[in-house]
């Protein structure tokens, strides 16, 4: 694995020093003259008092990089001129940090030498998460298969790992990990559902079951170019986008509903950025086309999704563009299944279950796209931790073990209603 000096532990977590703009004074019980808000630079903030999807959704509107929301409040990180409208909303704001204070560990800007801080050398970088899938796939000959369903801009693999010994026709479950750069726990997670589904083939009477009824597909990293960005100089840049011209959202760019209701970004600069057109970015296009050459004789066989992300514990479902609980392509009985069963995972997992745009609005998702053009039952999982800031993305590598095992029951779950996922709330499926 990759080894550098070790820092203070302070920088190697991302410890930052939080100030408020209304602290007490050192050695008073009197709060201190609040700063001008005029003078408080760009950089993290916490937004109270935004207790409602629209007021959440106002806020994320201005292009800011939501770093985590609940049902009262948010982080984000914002530009001076996305700041100026942070302070229009009237919300009281908190500011964090500067955004470098957080996550570059002293080194964003230094040389390109592709290693993991210490205290996260634990985590596969593209070469080690190459090698680790080429391996599991020549001890699994017969098991698993290791395909690419496309290149990268600057021309990695997007690996795309195959695992069953069911016959063919069984309902394939697909799992995406690391649309999001930073989010490298998310690659660890894809990893361990490789690893789980081959290793314990035969051993495990639930895993067994499972490969022999269902194919389970994992692409574990749709940005591996902006996921070696993000770590490339041997710190964390908080990167989010992938890294064709100033970077698109991967997560904005799908064409069910692109671009249509505030939930993105057209600034290139923003980290919402949702591209030229849909689709705009490389990566998405083979994804796409991969989900597209699944519909086989008329019949998508990809029944069911989850798309892994960091952080916040939760478990997400379509629509996002849209507060409404149905819309067009969606029923009742499709709100109730996912309801139903997102639930039900959370309840194994500990996650918080709700609709997309209970959070604020985002158009041009993943899971929008996925049920709206293709009808799979698409969720995603926010993983570990609950809350943070921008270290928030970066937990040490001692939390791997735990957080991706934390998700089995949750995806075996997903994986056995994946003939029939309506079958949750006791409806039944076309013959």
């Amino acid at each position: 694995m990759s080894r550098v000096h070790r820092l203070p532990m302070a920088l190697a977590l991302g410890v930052c020093l939080v100030v408020s703009l209304a602290a007490p004074a050192a050695g008073t019980d009197e709060p201190a003259a609040s700063p001008d808000p005029q003078e408080t630079p760009a950089g993290v903030y916490l937004v109270e008092e935004a207790d409602t999807p629209q007021q959440r959704t106002a806020i994320a509107a201005l292009g800011v990089d939501v770093l985590s929301a609940d049902d009262t409040s948010m982080t984000v990180v914002a530009d001076a001129e996305q700041l100026v409208g942070l302070r229009a909303t009237g919300r009281p704001l908190t500011f964090l940090a500067e955004r470098g204070e957080f996550i570059d560990l002293g080194r964003s800007d230094g040389p390109s030498i592709n290693a993991f801080p210490s205290g996260y050398e634990d985590y596969h970088d593209f070469a080690e998460l190459t090698s680790a899938l080429e391996q599991a796939a020549a001890d699994h000959a017969g098991l698993a298969e290791l395909d690419s369903v496309g290149s990268s801009v600057e021309g990695r693999d997007l690996w795309l790992m195959s695992i069953t010994q069911a016959p063919a026709g069984s309902p394939e479950v697909l799992f995406t990990c690391q649309l999001h750069a930073r989010e490298h726990l998310t690659r660890e997670m894809c990893l361990h559902i490789v690893d789980r589904f081959t290793d314990e083939y035969g051993s495990d009477p639930a895993v067994t079951e499972l490969v022999d009824s269902r194919i389970i597909r994992v692409i574990p990293s749709v940005n591996p170019d902006g996921a070696e960005y993000d770590h490339a100089s041997g710190g964390f840049r908080g990167w989010r986008k992938n890294r064709q011209g100033q970077g698109t959202d991967l997560n904005r760019n799908w064409g069910h509903q692109w671009g249509c209701c505030g939930g993105s970004s057209g600034s290139p600069s923003s980290d919402t950025y949702r591209g030229s057109s849909a689709f705009s970015a490389i990566e998405n296009q083979h994804v796409r086309d991969y989900v597209e050459s699944r519909v086989v004789g008329g019949t998508q066989r990809i029944t069911a999704h989850i798309d892994f992300h960091t952080y916040s514990e939760l478990i997400l479902w379509p629509y996002g563009y849209t507060y409404s609980d149905t819309a067009p392509g969606l029923t009742a009985q499709d709100a109730a299944a996912f309801e139903a069963l997102g639930t039900r995972m959370a309840d194994t997992n500990g996650y918080t279950p709700q609709q997309i745009s209970d959070l604020y609005i985002a158009d041009g998702g993943m899971n929008d796209w996925m049920w709206g053009a293709h009808g799979i039952y698409s969720f995603t999982f926010e993983m570990y931790p609950r809350s943070g800031g921008l270290n928030g993305f970066y937990p040490g590598d001692e939390v791997i073990d735990r957080e991706t095992a934390r998700n089995d029951e949750a995806v075996d779950l997903l994986l056995s209603y994946a003939d029939c996922v309506p079958r949750v709330i006791g409806a039944s499926c076309g013959a």
